[in-house]
């Protein structure tokens, strides 16, 4: 498959945390894919030795106040950074989070994170899971008192910023360029489409249930046009209202973030609070779905119809979105085993 190189700058320039590692790992854009409408790497510069740290500090159960819960507990890369089976994660100290662990994939193609958007720029992003009492429940001044103390990490900082400084800064800009990098792109409806792999005749009438029924919101090929709709899910018992909570806007009233389709085999259960387990259930929320619902996205206002067959052929398809090759991926599992709490 063929890839274009996106952000190429040098490596060597000083952004003020000191001098930069010297092997650039500029972002690839997958062939036929649109330019992400911002760059998260701006004022970051990606190397190789700032992807290791931060691949690093991701999986370090040590980021939380019980040294037991890290990144990859809620995000596991076999679940395509997402959390596998469980409709919330488990926190420090046997808490439980409010909504499912979003997949981590393809972010440069996003200029808001979270369910409801609340954060805009990647960096800040981890600061919020790390010191949230019910998810890693720690505060950053501590993480960087564990990281000093860890005569492992200063060859990492040295071989990323040129010396051993820890600061809260370069923690999360390392972070900001493992999860940065994390990029979906070669399913077997990629290589289908690049014409390298084929798929069955149930699999492409399913293809064509997807793109009456799904492509409007799921746009390809990103499978998301990574907006906020609401798409009659209602108040759950934690009264989440979604991007209402943060802009305070009527409107915004139970709108999420419509989520990825890729690797969506992996990423159950669905919804902002994982209250469906399988995609027959998920599909089956919009065939019954009451279209008088107040504030509904106009684009559901039509009922939507499908036979069972049709349902059958549009899961098959959507099976296909399944890309092992990002999910089984050496460059960024862990290391080393971990051991998950769920």
């Amino acid at each position: 498959m063929l890839l274009l190189g996106y952000v190429f700058i040098s490596a060597s320039q000083n952004d003020g945390l000191g001098p930069r590692a010297q092997t650039p790992m500029p972002l690839q854009i997958p062939e036929g894919w649109p330019l992400p409408d911002g760059d998260i790497f701006a004022e970051n510069p990606p190397t190789k030795e700032m992807f290791l740290l931060g691949k690093k500090l991701f999986y370090d159960p040590r980021l939380s106040s019980d040294d037991a819960t890290s990144c990859g507990s809620c995000h596991q890369s076999f679940a395509a950074f997402s959390t596998y089976d469980h409709d919330l994660s488990h926190g420090v100290t046997n808490t439980l989070t409010t909504r499912n662990a979003p997949a981590l994939q393809n972010l440069a193609w996003m200029t808001k994170f979270h369910w409801d958007g609340g954060v805009a720029n990647l960096e800040m992003q981890p600061i919020n899971p790390i010191t949230a009492p019910n998810e890693m429940g720690e505060t950053l001044g501590n993480v960087i008192a564990k990281i000093k103390a860890d005569d492992s990490y200063q060859r990492y900082f040295k071989q990323a910023y040129g010396e051993t400084n820890v600061t809260s800064s370069r923690v999360l800009k390392a972070l900001a360029q493992f999860v940065g990098q994390l990029t979906s792109s070669n399913s077997r409806y990629d290589k289908w489409k690049a014409g390298t792999d084929s798929l069955t005749a149930f699999e492409l009438s399913g293809y064509q249930v997807f793109k009456q029924t799904c492509n409007t919101c799921h746009a390809e090929p990103l499978f998301t046009d990574n907006t906020f709709r609401n798409n009659g899910i209602t108040l759950n018992r934690f009264a989440d209202a979604g991007r209402l909570d943060i802009t305070g806007d009527a409107a915004d009233s139970l709108k999420f973030k419509v989520p990825s389709l890729r690797n969506v085999q992996r990423t159950f259960p669905y919804m902002h609070d994982g209250r469906f387990y399988g995609l027959s259930e998920a599909i089956d929320h919009y065939l019954k779905l009451d279209t008088s619902l107040p504030n509904l996205d106009p684009l559901l206002r039509k009922k939507m119809s499908m036979s069972p067959l049709q349902k059958n052929q549009l899961i098959y398809f959507l099976y296909t979105l399944t890309d092992t090759s990002f999910t089984n991926n050496k460059l960024f599992t862990a290391d080393a085993p971990q051991q998950y709490k769920h």
